[in-house]
């Protein structure tokens, strides 16, 4: 199984967008995250590691630290 996630990450007050990709297979959870060339630079012009901010942006998607939209439930595609 395979989602396509469309998204914002906030830092120390930042908020920039991301696309994602989630899937799941033999040995664990996975995901793909991209940022776009643009943020790329506007983070490395406020002091970021882009790798860092990418890994970390990584990892809460695995771990489920995210907020969803209003109306949006995590029961409707979580497969537990």
């Amino acid at each position: 199984m395979a989602a396509k996630i469309i998204g914002k990450f906030t830092i120390d007050d930042h908020t920039f967008r991301f696309t994602a990709i989630a899937f799941g297979r033999i040995g664990g959870q996975n995901v793909g995250a991209k940022i776009s060339k643009t943020t790329e630079k506007e983070l490395e012009k406020l002091g970021y590691d882009v790798d860092d901010v990418i890994l970390s942006l990584q990892k809460s998607l695995l771990q489920g630290d995210l907020t969803l939209p209003e109306g949006l439930k995590r029961e409707s595609f979580v497969d537990d």
